[in-house]
């Protein structure tokens, strides 16, 4: 059997890099409390739950309620059908929010984790539905709470900011 030759890509002279300008980060752990704090200030967020086991990743908004993020869904939206199946404490997600900088890179990131329930109160589903307008152009007539076990954080900083203490 003969080998077929592999093509390979053409050279490409090295080409200057930029050098950095901006100054170097760390990033500094914030607590639950902070990180929740955070969550709130923005509108949207994305929501990770498994479908036919393999994770699953939504963008979606959210508002933050009591410590709790809760998001609007529609019928045959695959969040609403797996919290619909779902018994016990509810189906596992994780949910992420941040806000970063696209030039300076500074900024945080929060991660919650927990559990997710059907809102099935006909009143606090009903406030919810005032207080939380969905994006997009469909009935939403259910809304999802989490309720978080695991709330972690982190902000981005420049290495020479000192830590609040």
């Amino acid at each position: 059997m003969s080998e077929e030759p592999v093509a390979r890509p053409p050279e490409v002279p090295d080409q200057e890099q930029p050098v950095a300008t901006e100054p170097p980060l760390r990033t500094v752990e914030i607590d639950g409390t902070e990180a929740l704090r955070l969550l709130g200030s923005v509108p949207m967020g994305r929501i990770a739950f498994t479908r036919q086991a393999l994770p699953t990743i939504r963008p979606v908004n959210h508002i933050v309620d009591n410590g709790n993020i809760v998001i609007r869904t529609h019928e045959g939206a695959a969040l609403t059908s797996r919290t619909l199946q779902a018994d016990g404490p509810g189906v596992v997600v994780a949910y992420e929010a941040d806000s970063i900088d696209p030039d300076t890179h500074l900024g945080w990131s929060v991660v919650v984790t927990g559990y997710a329930h059907l809102v099935t109160d006909t009143r606090e589903l009903a406030r919810y539905q005032a207080l939380l307008r969905p994006w997009v152009r469909q009935p939403m007539d259910y809304a999802v709470r989490i309720r978080p076990d695991l709330v972690t954080g982190l902000l981005l900083v420049p290495v020479d900011q000192p830590t609040e203490a």
